[in-house]
This record gives C-alpha cells, structure tokens and sequence, in this order.
C-alpha cells in the first residue's frame, strides 16, 4: 500500500481577508478527510508567523457539523510556530520548529494555500513555494500576481479581446495631487464603483451614486492600497463560473448572485441569512456558452493554472457581457459558487480537491523538467 499524500493547508494570513481564508480552509479540509491524504493545517497570523495547528484540533474542527453560513465555520491560527524548509529531496517541504535534531514535525509534498488577498493570492506565497520547490495548487506566481491586482487584469484582458467595463486607475500620489477627484473620472458616469487595486471579498470597495462623495470612497480604497481603480457600473445580472485544469482547462455550470441594496457587499457575502446563489443560472442557452468561452479565454489570459471564478455582468437590455473579474483562488467553503457550480454539472467538491492536487503534481514535475533541461 502506498502512502498517503502529505498535504499542507495553508490559511489565514496578514490581509483583511483572514476570517475567509479560514473559513475556506475549512471546507477544503473537510473535502480532503478520507480521500487518502495526510492533512496538516499551518495558520498564518496576521504578522505573518506560521503556526502548526495541532492535529487533534483539526479533526475537532474538521468533523464538527457545518454550519449554516461559511463564516461560522473556521480553523483557527494557533499552535506551535513553525517554519517551512526545503526537504532533503526535490518536491518535499519540511514543517520545523528549529534547527535541533527531531525538530521537523511534517514532511509535505502537496501545498494548498487555501490564502485570499495580499500575500497569498498574488504570487508572494507562490513565490515562496517556488523556492521551496514543492508543488502547490492554484495559479503560479505571474497569473497571481496578475489575477489579484485589478488594473493589471483588465490590461491583460483587454489585450485579448475580452470586454471588461470602462474603467479609470490612479495611484495614491496623483490622487494627492489634484483639486478635485472628479478630474480623474472623466468619461465615466455614475454610478462608480471605487476599488482597491488589489483586494478581494469586496473589502475596500465603495458604490459611488449622484451625490455621492467620490472623496471618501477614493479614501476608503486608498486604506488598503496605493493603486486605486474606478469603473462604470453596469446595470445587469451578476454571473459567474469557476475554470479547472491545466493546459486545457474546462469550464462549469453558470451561476448568479441575487443582489439586493445594489450590490453584493462583504455583508451580504458572508452574513446575510439568505443564500444569494441561484444554480444554475437561468440564462438562454447561448448567454451560458458565450459565458463559458469568456471564462476559459480570461483563464488564458493571465495564464492561469489548477482554478479560478471568473465573474460577470450581463446586461439583458444590450446582450452585452462583461468581464468583472478572475479570483485566483476564490471561497472555497461549501457554500461558495466554486463548487456548487462544479457540482451542477457532476463534479463534486471532493473530486475538484482531488483535481487541484493532481494539477499541483503536473506542473511541478514539467516545470523541473524544464528546470533540468535549461541546466544540461
């Protein structure tokens, strides 16, 4: 019998989307129980410190009933501090407490970074796992990097050929140095959405309508990055589907976001009582193809790898689709579209897990093939 594939989770971390990550990690241990893996959990706290969770806590964690909403259920950053090391062979990473012999408490072959928003959504903690020469699941360093910042996306996206809404962006000192923010949004009209450059689950972001005082949303952004992006507000359905594989990747089912108040804010994404997810969407039949092309195209794009929600607006009025945004690695908890749109055509959250692990080992293996091949 062969042994079980180590798998680390990693989950927490130093940006605003921590409780998120947790939540998600959550879900993705759950789906990992039982598959034949060996399961250990690594918080990362909001300082950046990597913490082993004890195994027992886990599986406390892990087997306790699900919740009914993500939020509610977490894993918790605790536990020893730990670092990660390259192991004694190509593709194992080590979990160690110090340098003392017996002090490495986990071998891996498998990372997950089960990470949303800075740090671990853009190519910082693939740049570590890159180093670490360890496979890991989830797009590499480049299309993180790209998929998390926003203005670079839609750069990318427009080079392609794929609508994305119009938009304006501005870093903090250009900002600083006008008399009126309305100069920076010329040709744009209202309602504006204010953004964060580089930032998920809606934090940051503000809906900006007549009357409205662009200022304050241009400020609220700017507490969490310097790059800050404005966009025309699209009056349509918010749509979205998930993308899985490789060199060829496949495209889900389509779901929608019932919004209500105007748009789908951090509120009504994780503390609302309702479930805002219709699945699938009820859409004409060439609406969803032309949804799943768009998907697979901006996947593309940024060169994605393993997965990413690609989300959405659909005005009814023009036909028009519009490319909002790729989540390099999205929610991940049961109640996230990820799965539930893979489970609309068949695939199980279980199966997409198992997908993702396999995804990490391929592209390890060819990419130290094309390591050693540049050596000789």
């Amino acid at each position: 019998m062969s042994a079980p594939v180590r798998i680390g989770i990693l989950f927490g971390g130093p940006s605003a989307e921590h409780e998120v990550s947790c939540a998600s990690a959550l879900g993705v241990a759950r789906a990992l129980a039982g598959g034949g893996y060996r399961t250990v959990a690594i918080g990362v706290t909001r300082g950046g410190g990597f913490r082993l969770m004890p195994d027992a806590l886990l599986a406390e964690l892990r087997d306790r009933p699900a919740g009914e909403r993500a939020i509610d259920d977490q894993l918790v950053v605790t536990g020893p501090a730990v670092e990660l090391r390259a192991g004694p062979r190509p593709g194992v990473v080590q979990v160690c407490a110090g340098n003392a012999p017996g002090a490495v408490h986990a071998e891996l072959d498998v990372v997950f970074p089960v990470l949303h928003g800075p740090y671990g959504e853009d190519g910082v903690v693939q740049g570590l796992l890159e180093s670490l020469n360890v496979p890991y699941v989830g797009c590499g360093i480049l299309a993180s990097a790209v998929g998390m910042n926003k203005v670079a996306m839609k750069r990318a996206l427009r080079a392609e050929g794929i609508p994305v809404t119009p938009y304006v962006s501005f870093d903090a000192h250009t900002y600083r140095a006008v008399d009126d923010p309305e100069k920076l949004v010329t040709g744009l009209s209202r309602p504006l959405f204010v953004k964060p450059a580089s930032m998920g689950s809606s934090i940051g972001i503000s809906r900006v309508g007549e009357g409205d005082d662009l200022a304050a949303a241009v400020e609220e952004a700017l507490r969490h990055d310097q790059l800050v992006m404005v966009e025309q507000g699209v009056a349509g359905r918010e749509l979205e589907c998930a993308v899985l594989g490789g060199w060829r990747p496949e495209a889900s089912a389509v779901g929608e976001v019932q919004v209500t108040g105007g748009w789908f804010d951090y509120q009504q994404k994780y503390f609302g009582d309702a479930d805002p997810m219709i699945v699938p969407a009820v859409l004409p039949d060439e609406v969803t193809a032309r949804v799943r092309e768009l998907s697979l195209r901006a996947f593309a794009a940024i060169g994605g790898w393993g997965l990413a929600r690609v989300d959405f607006f659909y005005d009814e009025t023009t036909g028009e689709l519009y490319v909002n945004e790729l989540n390099t690695m999205p929610g991940f908890t049961a109640h996230s579209m990820y799965p539930k749109v893979w489970a609309a055509v068949g695939v199980s959250y279980r199966e997409v897990v198992d997908r993702l692990v396999e995804l990490a080992g391929v592209r390890h293996a060819e990419r130290s093939a094309s390591t050693a091949g540049s050596v000789r």
